[in-house]
């Protein structure tokens, strides 16, 4: 049995594209898993040189930390810091003429080195004026304070109404200090 030209390029066609199918068919997983390595080696790149701009700045990250802490009140491990904070804050509020009625300590939480107490003023009255001068104060301390969350709400025509949460850092010293 002789086989002719054109069954011999029919033959070798049928071959060339079922090697092309295979090829595709098994080498498509393939490719597709090795364009996701390439991806994942970019993304990677990517937060190396984050990460490395990151060991970068830790000089400047260092001194912004000492700047802020010098400015962080220490004190010692014992001493109970709800009744220091709400002095310092019923101090101002009298001082400025805004009524707190209503108010609720949470508790102390530890962040690394800072530790942070949490007053939520339920209820206070004032006027803007009162309200606007407290805040400053607050502000002009010179500590760790911060109004997280802030609601006011009309009274009358000239007092205001509403709550907020007073958010206080500080740091802790050995017992003694």
């Amino acid at each position: 049995m002789r086989i002719s030209e054109r069954e011999m390029i029919l033959g070798a066609s049928t071959l060339a594209v079922l090697l092309i199918a295979v090829s595709f068919i098994v080498g498509k997983p393939v490719l597709d898993k090795y364009n996701d390595l390439g991806d994942q080696v970019d993304q990677q790149k990517r937060l190396l040189e984050k990460q490395q701009g990151m060991i970068a700045a830790r000089a400047d990250w260092d001194a912004r930390f000492v700047k802020i802490s010098e400015l962080m009140p220490e004190f010692p491990s014992e001493r109970k810091m709800d009744i220091h904070w709400l002095t310092v804050m019923d101090k101002i509020a009298t001082k400025n003429g805004l009524i707190i009625t209503k108010r609720q300590v949470g508790g102390e939480k530890q962040i690394g080195d800072v530790y942070e107490l949490t007053i939520d003023v339920r209820e206070w009255e004032g006027t803007l004026d009162a309200l606007t001068h407290f805040l400053f104060d607050l502000q002009d301390l010179g500590v760790m304070l911060d109004i997280k969350q802030l609601y006011v709400k009309p009274l009358d025509a000239n007092k205001l109404r509403g709550r907020f949460t007073l958010n206080c850092a500080f740091s802790r010293g050995s017992a003694g200090e």
